[in-house]
């Protein structure tokens, strides 16, 4: 990072984070800045003549009047190459498990470091010639990242021209020139395993593509009943207590995603402790090797900077969209977008900005949604077909939807998990309420749901939900009449939603067997469990006591079916159908026949 040489601008006050300057006209917006002895990092994000405002990334504990400012020359970047995955970074991208080895636990002020290590040594093999001419976005050479992830390294989107030099396959630092190239005017550049990108700045694609593939990721009522497509966006909102943070931590681990990016904004920080001990351990049901190995963390915790933390989103997605130009479908995690919204407002009271609803920015809305127009399917400049899904978690003060946030959110997210208090307080998880969540991605998965199931997965789905809709409409008369006093067949509907509920969405993250649903038990669990509900619909249509149906044998199977099936195997889901269904024939038989 080259310091600017002109005279440095001058601090003249200090106010939190934000401290404002003079003799500033050789700054500009969103351009870096090092400040005072300690060179605290900085960006400036208002400029009126000679004075500049700066949004400082560092504890600004110390800085007062008359200290100087120098100007970088360049706006908040990224660095982009192989080191990425399996590493934590802050806000800025500063690697926090390196800093903790060079200082401890704690990062001191003005503490700088490279995003990626300099010094390490990765294995470069090109896939290009000298004399080649390759255009923004190519793929120039290949470096093994992790055991799983080739790590394809990209011509970088504004440069394009003819290839010069070109390094034989070898070793190779950071450091290293492994390629050069002359572009249309004569001037030569230089290719390095890593280059940079401002964060704020969308990464360019050729066109943008519909979402049709699911993400899959293990949890029935997200993957059966709401589902995300790759290259979706989602939002998780719920009150404290409710199972956000766990629910992104389940999705982290499983979803069908080639890259995980998590972002823990402004969180408590055992929270990313979690995620730092659980990752290394657990096992990626795909590859079999570590899920650290294909995840990047990003961790601006509540006690670290409010500043960073509004960075940090940006930082993830730039990186995300990085991966997403190699051609792999990446999921971000972003928990919570609330805490980042909160560093917006006060930033913003700083600044003595007007505020507009509960004191949010007037700009929040135009912030959320370029945040999560950021995501999709895209054909990549290389011609790769790449995605970006976004899910972000929504922290709603007291649970209250209402508030500007999640208001706002729902208005540019096609997924809506929405997760209940009372569905939490009873300690039933995924607390994610059927009745308040929505899709917007259902039709264009049901292709995908039709490979992995041989039969109508959109019909079933509907009648499920039909089900429990007429449950919760039963439920009010229940509260008023008791459930003794309902007609058998409002009984049938009552009983066969507590299926559902008890026997298909509830999934626990604990349990070996059950944290992940492959798509085929998926199916099965709910093709048995409506062909239950449709015996004893057909007992009523007979009038047979429902007692007699749920007393069969079967049942105890049916309730066991998440923890004791592994759902690799058909055929004892087959096995299991026909035995229900014999069940179900010799009872309504005997009954039939039976002398009055």
């Amino acid at each position: 990072m080259a310091t600017d040489t002109s005279p440095p601008a001058l601090i003249t006050a200090v106010n939190g984070p934000v401290i404002r300057v003079k003799q500033a006209g050789r700054l500009a917006m969103h351009e870096l800045v090092l400040i005072g002895p300690e060179h605290l990092l900085g960006e400036v994000v208002e400029i009126e003549g000679e004075q500049a405002v700066i949004q400082v990334f560092e504890d600004t504990t110390g800085l007062q009047p008359g200290l100087s400012v120098w100007g970088q020359g360049l706006p908040l970047f990224a660095e982009l190459g192989p080191g990425i995955v399996g590493h934590i970074f802050d806000g800025t991208q500063r690697p926090l498990d390196q800093l903790a080895a060079q200082s401890g636990a704690f990062v001191r002020r003005g503490q700088v470091m490279p995003a990626l290590d300099r010094d390490k040594l990765w294995s470069f093999t090109p896939t290009v010639q000298v004399g080649q001419v390759v255009q923004p976005g190519q793929v120039f050479g290949i470096v093994p990242e992790t055991p799983r992830l080739s790590h394809r390294l990209l011509i970088p989107p504004e440069l394009s021209g003819r290839l010069v030099e070109v390094a034989p396959a070898g070793v190779y630092t950071l450091r290293d020139r492994v390629a050069g190239l002359v572009d249309s005017l004569g001037q030569e550049h230089d290719l390095f395993l890593y280059h940079r990108w401002p964060v704020r700045r969308l990464r360019p694609y050729r066109r943008r593509h519909r979402p049709g593939e699911a993400l899959f990721t293990g949890q029935r009522v997200v993957d059966f009943f709401f589902p995300l497509a790759k290259g979706g966006t989602a939002a998780i909102p719920g009150g404290f207590g409710t199972g956000k943070t766990i629910t992104q931590h389940q999705l982290s681990k499983w979803a069908d995603a080639d890259i995980i990016v998590y972002i823990g904004c402004g969180e408590r920080g055992n929270e990313m402790a979690g995620v730092l001990e659980d990752f290394p351990r657990l096992l990626d049901p795909r590859s079999g090797r570590p899920l650290l190995e294909r995840t990047v963390l990003l961790a601006n915790t509540s006690d670290m900077p409010v500043a960073a933390r509004e960075a940090s989103i940006y930082t993830g997605i730039t990186i995300a969209e990085y991966y997403r130009d190699m051609g792999y479908h990446v999921a971000l995690m972003a928990d919570s977008t609330s805490r980042w919204a909160e560093a917006l407002r006060e930033i913003a009271g700083r600044l003595e900005e007007m505020p507009a609803e509960e004191g949010f920015p007037a700009y929040l809305a135009s912030r959320l949604a370029e945040f999560y127009e950021r995501a999709g399917l895209v054909e990549t400049l290389a011609g790769d077909l790449g995605s970006v899904s976004i899910i972000g978690a929504v922290s709603p003060p007291g649970g209250d939807f209402s508030e500007p946030v999640t208001q706002h959110t729902k208005r540019f997210v096609s997924t809506f998990w929405a997760l209940d208090k009372e569905l939490a307080s009873a300690r039933y998880f995924p607390a994610i309420n059927y009745m308040t969540s929505y899709s917007g991605y259902v039709s264009e998965v049901a292709a995908w749901w039709g490979q992995q199931a041989a039969g109508d997965w959109q019909a079933w789905r509907e009648r499920a939900l039909a089900i429990l809709k007429e449950d919760q409409r039963l439920q009010n008369i229940v509260k008023l009449i008791g459930e003794d006093a309902l007609p058998e067949d409002q009984k049938a509907i009552i009983y066969g939603a507590r299926l559902l509920k008890e026997d298909f969405l509830q999934q626990s993250a604990y349990d070996s067997l059950d944290t992940y649903c492959p798509a085929l038990k998926q199916v099965w669990m709910l093709r048995l469990l409506l062909q239950f509900i449709d015996g004893m619909q057909e007992a009523v249509r007979l009038r047979l006591p429902l007692y007699r149906v749920m007393g069969l044998p079967v049942v105890e199977e049916l309730h066991r079916l998440k923890t004791s099936y592994p759902g690799d195997d058909a055929g004892s889901f087959q096995a299991l159908a026909e035995r229900l269904r014999a069940e179900i024939n010799e009872l309504m038989q005997k009954e039939v026949l039976a002398p009055a």
